[in-house]
């Protein structure tokens, strides 16, 4: 993975002392809070509903065990002994105060890492394949663009202060894992019939109050291009994006305003204006570049090993166990570009333990030991908010499994109803109209039963306190959003959201539900889904060739009965 080099460890140390003095200020009084408030959010703290939070990047979902240990001290010492992994491949401390949060950064700049750009109206953290470089249909190594565009996108003076908050994600693979076409700028990475490296470019994409699919907008473009073709793409929604109306601001209003043809012409126009002013190629990578990055992104020392079936994997398996092994080993484990190699999901989705992507300090450190004893110190975080391990010998898997039970992260849910995928809600953040966590703790108390589940098989569930989706609610098959009426927390139900390479939008089905409703809810959805699928048919099958019309019907069913009262009261807590 790459290493800080001295420009690097600089730039972050430098930020820590101007944070440090900003935060001494900020609590002397000689700095109010409408001066810090864009200094803290540039270091990525937010001030939420109870304390500050703060959030961390990891770039391109990748660290090391040593990061991981940590975190797991920054939880421990500074915060209530967890931290929460989001669908950006970032973790967030919910509990942060604010005279500690120089110590922190200064313990993060320590194991090269930082807070920078996790917030404000700039480019976020970029998100990529968390298998990148050991999964099976990949057609390129991403990480080394990942990296190359990180470092050309932090702190860019002409980036800073866009109309809204921007976001890449960047992808070198058959399927889709990185939810391409739901951000503001999609990168799919692949190589020409010369064996070149190049890129199709999505733009217009995004979740939240206008969900809209990306619209390509460029094919086939050299890599050593992307600087030069993403700054013309950002001039362009720097100087039209709307920054009259927060809620129109992002670059897909832009696109669907423009049309994706015309959007596509004005960063051409742009581009060739650009290429014009600068004559030599000083915005694009170079070669030299490419090598000092993509040496960061060799193979480890993997040994010359005989692939194992998992057959003969469970056939040294105690029978007494072979069943829950067979599961996991279905559920959790993927294949890998290297014979006798897999990489192995740990889950964060306990049934009803705690909050999905939750990780306390004890877990993250013993984490961090499964990852040097089996994969390499190497570790990856997925945007449905779960661990990997991607470079395990499959010799070891029965060992790593045991040693994974004991940590409570070997649920072999991976895929299914119960892998929830959740923001921090209402419990926390300060934007939400209502709680995400205690609906996915019903959801997943009510359908704890693993052979059920897995007859069910690929189900996603995703749940958002608010509007801005970061819990990714329209795109989950069933989607869960958290809306308030007059003081109340109701939920709507959309379905028909995929993600991958069919992604799609889910569709509100109707009017929302009380808290109390939703399992219920769930339940008619999972039933009719159970009686109408064909063999073999997964449920965003089974919805698309029915419609909608037999699952709405099924989710209103009873949802309202006479032990409901529509009052503050009775939506005060979750029945289940």
């Amino acid at each position: 993975m790459y290493k800080y080099d001295h420009i690097d460890q600089t730039l972050v140390d430098q930020r820590v002392a101007q944070f440090r003095d900003q935060v001494a200020r900020r609590l002397d009084g000689s700095l109010a809070e409408e001066e810090f408030r864009p200094l803290r959010l540039q270091n990525g703290l937010y001030h939420q509903r109870h304390a500050y939070m703060l959030r961390v990047a990891i770039p391109y979902g990748l660290f090391n065990s040593k990061q991981l240990r940590t975190m797991a001290l920054i939880a421990q010492k500074y915060d209530r002994g967890y931290g929460h992994f989001t669908t950006r491949q970032n973790i967030q401390y919910n509990w942060v105060k604010l005279e500690d949060t120089p110590d922190i950064l200064a313990e993060l700049a320590k194991v090269e890492m930082h807070a920078i750009q996790t917030s404000g109206n700039c480019i976020r953290n970029i998100t990529s394949d968390a298998f990148a470089g050991v999964a099976g249909d990949e057609y390129v190594d991403p990480r080394p663009v990942c990296e190359l565009l990180r470092q050309w996108s932090t702190l860019h003076p002409e980036f800073a202060h866009l109309p809204r908050k921007f976001k890449f994600a960047i992808n070198g693979a058959k399927e889709d894992r990185t939810i391409l076409l739901c951000h503001d700028v999609g990168i799919e990475l692949k190589k020409n019939t010369r064996d070149e490296l190049i890129a199709d470019i999505y733009a217009g994409g995004g979740m939240g109050r206008t969900p809209i699919l990306g619209s390509l907008i460029k094919t086939d473009l050299p890599w050593q291009l992307l600087p030069s073709y993403l700054t013309a793409l950002l001039r362009v929604y720097n100087r039209f994006g709307r920054r009259d109306n927060l809620y129109k601001a992002r670059i897909k209003i832009l696109v669907k305003a423009l049309s994706p043809e015309e959007f596509a012409r004005q960063v051409e126009a742009e581009w060739a204006h650009l290429h014009n002013e600068s004559k030599e190629s000083k915005d694009n990578f170079t070669q030299s570049e490419w090598e000092r990055v993509a040496k960061h992104f060799t193979k480890p020392a993997y040994q010359k090993l005989t692939v194992v079936s998992n057959e003969a994997i469970l056939a040294t398996v105690p029978e007494t166990e072979r069943t829950a092994f067979a599961r996991w080993l279905e559920r959790n484990v993927k294949p890998h570009q290297v014979p006798g190699y897999a990489s192995v999901i740990l889950s964060l989705k306990p049934h009803g333990t705690a909050a999905p992507g939750d990780a306390t300090s004890a877990q993250m450190n013993a984490i961090a030991d499964l990852a040097d004893q089996y994969s390499f110190g190497e570790l990856r975080v997925t945007h449905e908010q779960n661990l990997v391990l991607a470079d395990v010998e499959q010799s070891k898997l029965l060992e790593l499994w045991q040693a994974a039970k004991q940590q409570h992260v070997a649920l072999p849910n991976i895929g299914l109803l119960t892998d929830i995928i959740a923001c921090p809600g209402g419990d926390f953040c300060s934007l939400a109209n209502a709680k995400s966590l205690p609906i996915a703790k019903a959801i997943q108390e009510r359908f704890d039963d693993l052979d059920y589940l897995f007859d069910l098989g690929d189900i996603s569930l995703n749940i958002s306190g608010c509007i801005n989706s970061c819990g990714h609610h329209h795109v989950g098959n069933i989607g869960v959003l958290g809306v308030d009426k007059d003081g109340e927390e109701w939920y709507q139900v959309t379905l028909g959201g995929e993600q991958g390479n069919h992604a799609s939008i889910g569709k509100v089905i109707g009017p929302a539900f009380y808290a109390n409703q939703i399992p219920r809810v769930i339940t008619n959805l999972i039933n009719t889904y159970v009686e109408q699928r064909t063999s073999d048919e997964s449920f965003i099958e089974t919805y698309r060739r029915l419609g909608v019309a037999p699952f709405k019907e099924a989710a209103y069913k009873n949802a309202f009965n006479k032990n409901d009262k529509h009052s503050k009261e009775s939506n005060k807590s979750v029945i289940v």
